[in-house]
């Protein structure tokens, strides 16, 4: 099935926000076999090089997200806008991850991936704004109240985006396919950002 016939309104919608002068902003559950044309393009690309599936065939990142789905402990979704899919979105569990080997993990703990689509229209501080409606999301999930996150240690594009989101970095550590970045965000700090940015 192609991004042009699918219809993502069809599917669950585990949460949504309007985004002002943008559109109805929906996280939409990933289905591997239907969305696997979208998110193959996507990973393979050079500017997704770290996200670790540039030499991955069709099949073998299939296979992962299959893997996935079958996991109670990770999730992955698209971040559809106004029915456009702009993002794939993950999050995980970091006491049942190999992240959650590397540092003290809390079963309040929440770890998340965030892969942008290519861009085909241009949407001044998208990434800003989704990110605090994905933030938003999982500090909705019950007992959660610190997201994790380990980038790789040289993607200086994302570690700019944690430090201006006011994500805590915290130390490298070594993973098996990385040198990763951990950044800690916790609720009450979030809240504490919230307020200051009210009007």
């Amino acid at each position: 099935m192609t991004t042009a016939t699918q219809d993502f309104s069809v599917r669950t919608t585990v949460y949504s926000e309007d985004l002002e002068g943008w559109g109805a902003l929906r996280l939409v559950p990933l289905v591997p076999a239907e969305d696997i044309d979208l998110i193959f393009e996507w990973v393979t690309q050079p500017r997704a090089r770290f996200w670790g599936m540039m030499e991955n065939s069709r099949e073998e990142v299939q296979g992962i997200y299959e893997f996935l789905d079958s996991l109670e402990t990770h999730h992955a979704f698209l971040a559809v806008l106004d029915g456009e899919p702009l993002a794939l979105f993950q999050t995980y569990e970091p006491l049942h991850d190999p992240v959650g080997e590397a540092y003290p993990a809390r079963e309040a703990d929440i770890g998340m991936h965030l892969l942008l689509a290519p861009a085909t229209r241009p949407i001044p501080h998208f990434t800003p704004r989704l990110g605090t409606a994905l933030i938003k999301y999982m500090f909705s999930l019950p007992g959660k109240d610190r997201i994790v996150v380990e980038p790789d240690s040289r993607n200086a594009k994302a570690l700019r985006r944690l430090e201006a989101t006011c994500f805590e970095l915290g130390p490298i550590i070594q993973l098996a396919e990385k040198e990763a970045q951990l950044g800690f965000l916790t609720r009450a700090g979030f809240d504490e950002i919230q307020e200051q940015q009210a009007p």
